[in-house]
């Protein structure tokens, strides 16, 4: 799979031939859906509590005598049916994590990564490097390069001066190879990458 690679001005810089085992595969939802699914559980904060009848501050005396009284056969306030009582089966702290095989993770991927490819929304730059930290001067290049909503991945190390510029801007994501997700992927329109990035996902997938 060939593309064009541009530069960050919007010029042509060459071309470049894709990997078909990482752009070319026809993509399937299941595997991206199970990756994303385990991406957000993984994420999920789980520190919502409420407390049980055990962890109420109340009297344990006996509400009142066994027999005589015409109602029911209580023992305890602390149960979840009287008002201030405990919650049955309440939130407890925990994670929502579970477990996904690493080759699961590595094909949603590749997956991901050929979706954008096949839809159109894979753009190759030279590099991302921008020597003065301007958000300004990167609103331009981005205008140029027709990209509102993006993810922008880059080697290794991401260029500071670029990254300053960038943080500032809406709906714009950069991220170093290490980072690359199937979900920031998803999220955005674009996928922006740069040569390093290829070497390093092609090295990767090797």
């Amino acid at each position: 799979m060939k593309l064009n690679v541009t530069t960050l001005e919007g010029k042509d810089a060459g071309s470049i031939e894709l990997s078909d085992a990482i752009f070319g595969l026809d993509p399937r939802v299941d595997i991206i859906q199970r990756c994303v699914n385990w991406q957000l559980a993984k994420r999920q904060s789980g520190n919502h509590k409420a407390k049980g009848r055990a962890e109420i501050w109340r009297t344990g005396k006996k509400m009142y005598k066994q027999k005589g009284t015409g109602g029911a056969r209580h023992g305890s306030a602390r149960v979840p049916q009287f008002r201030g009582g405990g919650r049955a089966f309440g939130p407890v702290v925990r994670s929502h994590a579970f477990d996904l095989p690493k080759k699961v993770r590595a094909l949603a991927l590749k997956h991901a990564l050929s979706a954008k490819a096949k839809d159109g929304g894979l753009i190759v730059i030279e590099n991302a490097n921008l020597e003065a930290a301007k958000t300004k001067a990167l609103l331009g290049h981005f205008t140029s390069l027709g990209l509102t909503n993006a993810l922008i991945i880059d080697g290794a190390e991401v260029h500071v001066g670029f990254a300053q510029a960038a943080r500032n801007i809406p709906n714009i994501d950069v991220l170093p190879i290490q980072g690359i997700n199937v979900y920031d992927i998803l999220r955005r329109q674009k996928l922006v990458l740069t040569k390093a990035a290829l070497d390093a996902l092609e090295a990767r997938f090797k």
